[in-house]
């Protein structure tokens, strides 16, 4: 394992993280694969080189789990981690008060509190590769709060506060901090999906173009990386807009 970089991906059962998994295992990486769908994980893990894998389920939520996969993986790599890569999430969407509470409080725990579970108790693994990596998914939804989005939207600009603040934080311990801010990626968590904000952007990237973009942030310095030529003007241009004209933008977008 000492000729190889090692990274851990959460979510690699479908989407992004699957897709991420193998583009990282084809350039040689040890991969492993984390995902609370067990039967998805163990397709995804048979696409794979069983001597530079390793795969066990996950509930990012659990805390004893999130430990157990941790050890696991780190047991194979001699206690090395170069990167973590914070790809699960779920989502729903509606009006606010149209979806189920427990939804909204498991779109939290997922994609906030998940992210937080596995960063923290990473942190010996990869302070003891160094330099070693955390890149977490975030999403366009972090730029301004988008409507039909309000609590998935909400985990996002957490992803993007809790980045920013553990990139400087980090830093002294050799670790870089980053994350991945993308317009809508054809995934499984967009299938039904009939938002303004769908029919308005159009799902235009694959799993394969985000897959490039997290190598790029593997082997890059940037804090935030952002998807596409169309996303990084909407980034520049809408942290310059007063919130009133920013407001009706996204409410026009959004079919608001």
């Amino acid at each position: 394992m000492a000729d190889s970089k090692r990274i851990f991906i959460t979510g690699a059962g479908s989407g992004i993280g699957r897709a991420t998994a193998l583009y990282f295992a084809q350039r040689g990486w040890f991969v492993g694969l984390y995902d609370i769908n067990e039967s998805e994980l163990e397709k995804a893990a048979k696409d794979l080189e069983r001597d530079r894998t390793c795969f066990r389920k996950l509930d990012v939520t659990d805390v004893e789990q999130v430990k157990a996969a941790l050890e696991d993986f780190c047991q194979r790599t001699e206690g090395k981690m170069d990167v973590l890569f914070n790809c699960a999430g779920v989502l729903k969407t509606g009006a606010f008060e149209s979806i189920p509470f427990d939804s909204h409080k498991m779109i939290t725990r997922v994609n906030a509190e998940g992210v937080l579970n596995c960063t923290y108790h990473a942190f010996p693994y990869l302070r003891n590769t160094k330099p070693a990596m955390v890149i977490s998914m975030a999403s366009a939804s972090a730029l301004y709060g988008t409507p039909d989005y309000a609590t998935y939207s909400s985990t996002k600009f957490w992803v993007r506060g809790f980045t920013e603040a553990l990139n400087i934080e980090w830093e002294r311990h050799g670790i870089h901090v980053c994350d991945i801010l993308t317009p809508f990626v054809d995934t499984p968590l967009l299938h039904g999906d009939n938002s303004g904000a769908i029919k308005s952007l159009g799902v235009k990237l694959t799993t394969d173009d985000l897959a490039q973009v997290v190598w790029q942030a593997a082997h890059g310095r940037r804090v935030h990386w952002i998807v596409t030529p169309y996303f990084k003007f909407n980034w520049i241009v809408a942290r310059r807009l007063p919130d009133r004209l920013a407001k009706m933008i996204m409410k026009r977008i959004c079919g608001y």
